[in-house]
């Protein structure tokens, strides 16, 4: 039976020393995922959705609050979280099936070196670069590299995945390809999953949930989004469905709202078949 506290996260708070006093970056964030779910966490830049999945991902260290991920608490970094950042990070001098292989030997050493490279080998293939598994991240697209740290994410099972917009860098027509990747490779395993993003249509399409974060600084939740579309999904499915853009309308109204400054754009992407992206006014 899936936990429907699998993820919990209580009163979360960072806060940095300033010659002012403190600055609070983060305040009173409170979120339970279920075993399974995915959650996309939407907002402006510098509100703090980066430094919340930094903060489950063991990897800055909280100021306040409680984390617990299958009925244990959080305090380091740890191969029960899978990260994939938004660049991959992968060691110039290893093929992709090494950089892979780097990690899938931590976790499992109590496994052949075949089944290892059987599992290294599986999810390379599953992203699409059963034929490029041999090649070094010099010699490989942005997409591709993107691919790897996909693959190596999954590839140490961990408990839940945590992306820090894994797709930013890439343009309209990887992004989709990846993003369908990593909708199918969720759908396989039931991973559970926490994204960060600024694209809105990315946020609906692979979430089960959105939760938007108010703008800096003492970000908090403003508001939670449950997405209704059945799984698996089929984006042109999902596109022409009447609730896709009423969903979509309500997540760039808030945007909107939070919006002081006006200087900067948050980029809602292309639906396909759709019309020109829609800019909204972010804050830095």
């Amino acid at each position: 039976m899936l936990s429907e506290r699998y993820l919990e996260l209580w009163k979360l708070n960072k806060t940095y020393p300033s010659p002012t006093g403190p600055a609070v970056i983060v305040t009173d964030f409170t979120l339970n995922l279920k075993e399974g779910e995915f959650v996309s966490l939407i907002g402006h830049s510098g509100c703090g959705k980066s430094t919340v999945l930094s903060m489950v991902a063991g990897l800055l260290d909280k100021s306040a609050g409680n984390m617990v991920l299958a009925g244990k608490e959080i305090i380091n970094a740890g191969p029960d979280r899978g990260v994939v950042f938004q660049s991959p990070c992968l060691l110039p001098w290893m093929t992709a099936f090494e950089n892979v292989m780097l990690g899938v030997e931590q976790v499992f050493p109590h496994v052949t070196a075949a089944e290892r490279r059987d599992i290294v080998s599986y999810y390379l293939a599953l992203v699409g670069l059963g034929n490029a598994m041999r090649k070094y991240p010099g010699e490989l697209s942005g997409g591709m590299r993107q691919r790897v740290g996909i693959a190596r994410a999954f590839a140490l099972a961990p408990k839940m995945l945590l992306l820090d917009e894994p797709f930013g860098m890439l343009d309209q027509l990887t992004r989709i390809d990846l993003q369908d990747i990593l909708l199918d490779l969720c759908n396989r395993d039931r991973k559970t999953a926490v994204m960060v993003t600024h694209d809105v249509d990315e946020a609906i399409f692979l979430s089960d949930r959105v939760v938007m974060m108010t703008s800096g600084p003492a970000a908090t939740i403003g508001d939670v989004i449950d997405i209704p579309f059945k799984r698996p999904r089929v984006r042109a499915d999902v596109m022409e469905l009447a609730e896709y853009y009423r969903l979509r309308e309500r997540l760039i109204d808030f945007l909107e709202s939070q919006d002081h400054r006006r200087a900067r754009k948050v980029t809602v992407s292309k639906p396909v078949h759709q019309a020109p992206n829609v800019l909204v006014p972010a804050s830095a």
